[in-house]
């Protein structure tokens, strides 16, 4: 079964958040030469919450598309991940399972999914938007990821992205797959969905959906989203 982990590192001191900065060049040389990593992007972060146009320049991702959960295990103790939470104040992965996928990332078609939805469920959606059409999708992402903040059924959300304003990630966690799609339906997000369909404002899209096996590390403290797992299983 593929295995795709998000890694999230937060660097609190300058110069670590100076090293960090370095590895978007200086990791891509190890994350090529790790056995059974399929796929792989290297990720900044967006401040409030955490889909905005400002970066976040303490907060750092790992986007990782493994073979198998073995190869995930093994792979993430190796550099440049532990290079990484070696220096990171903290550090959080998240596993994932695929079961859902349209678009494509960088071309091609990273997650090959299986199966359905099992309890807590991961949305990931990335674009990378024309620059023609920044400006207005940057107006409108406000008001969503406020109503995403909001929203009582999210357990976890982030905003990442390759290349500040232009290639975007979203990744949130929610308690199913009802809650989810009632919130793509109605509000800005929806509004924000069709303005992109009728006016062309994206290159490239992907949509994702993924079950939820498992997290190691801490976010802020504790784990926002093992915790709702453990929940689950009792």
């Amino acid at each position: 079964m593929q295995t795709v982990t998000l890694s999230l590192f937060r660097f609190d001191r300058s110069f670590a958040r100076l090293w960090v900065l370095g590895q978007m060049g200086a990791a891509r040389v190890p994350l090529r030469r790790l056995p059974g990593l399929e796929f792989w992007k290297l990720c900044g972060s967006g401040t409030g919450e955490g889909f905005t146009p400002r970066p976040n320049w303490g907060v750092w991702a790992i986007l990782g598309v493994w073979r198998s959960a073995d190869a995930a295990q093994a792979g993430l103790e190796q550099a440049p991940f532990g290079r990484w939470r070696v220096r990171a104040d903290e550090s959080y992965t998240v596993f994932l399972e695929p079961y859902a996928v349209r678009g494509h990332w960088s071309a091609v078609r990273p997650f090959h999914p299986a199966g359905g939805p099992d309890g807590l469920i991961a949305a990931m959606t990335r674009a990378t938007i024309k620059p023609r059409h920044a400006l207005r999708f940057w107006r409108r992402t406000p008001d969503i990821s406020a109503r995403i903040g909001s929203d009582p059924n999210v357990l976890f959300k982030i905003g990442i992205g390759e290349v500040p304003w232009l290639h975007q990630v979203t990744f949130s966690v929610w308690p199913d797959a009802g809650s989810m799609a009632a919130f793509a339906r109605r509000g800005p997000h929806a509004e924000a969905i069709r303005a992109v369909r009728e006016q062309g404002w994206f290159n490239e899209e992907l949509y994702a959906r993924f079950r939820i096996r498992g997290t190691a590390g801490s976010w802020q403290g504790h784990d926002p989203i093992g915790c709702h797992l453990h929940q689950e299983a009792a």
